[in-house]
């Protein structure tokens, strides 16, 4: 199993920038993919970014050039750096992993979330 740690939100004003940091804990040579999702209340969780181990990334398409996804394999751990933040991208991020299992099994895990507050 994994253990995921996240750390970095917060309140800040638009056009502001915060970085979140994830830190995975466990079986972590087992993750292949490690990212970001974000939730608004009442709605359903959205892609925000992906890392392979590989290093290569891909963002939602809201995301338009603001974020950079990053990963530290040595430590790792997986971060955000949000640049021109807006008032729509305040929601709970969560950092998600993906691994596979000795048996060819995809397993994501998901941290506990951090709340991202962009002031207008």
């Amino acid at each position: 199993q994994v253990q995921l740690v996240e750390s970095g939100g917060g309140l800040v004003q638009a056009g502001g920038s915060l970085e979140l940091s994830c830190v995975a804990t466990g079986d972590v040579d087992t993750i292949r993919y490690m990212g970001w999702y974000r939730q608004v209340s009442g709605q359903p969780r959205e892609f925000v970014a992906v890392i392979s181990n590989g290093g290569g990334t891909n963002y939602g398409d809201f995301v338009k050039g603001r974020f950079t996804v990053s990963r530290d394999s040595a430590k790792s751990t997986v971060s955000l750096q949000m640049n021109s933040l807006e008032p729509d991208d305040t929601a709970v991020y969560y950092c998600v992993v993906k691994t596979l299992t000795d048996d060819m099994r995809t397993v994501d895990y998901w941290g506990q979330g951090t709340q991202v507050t962009v002031s207008s």
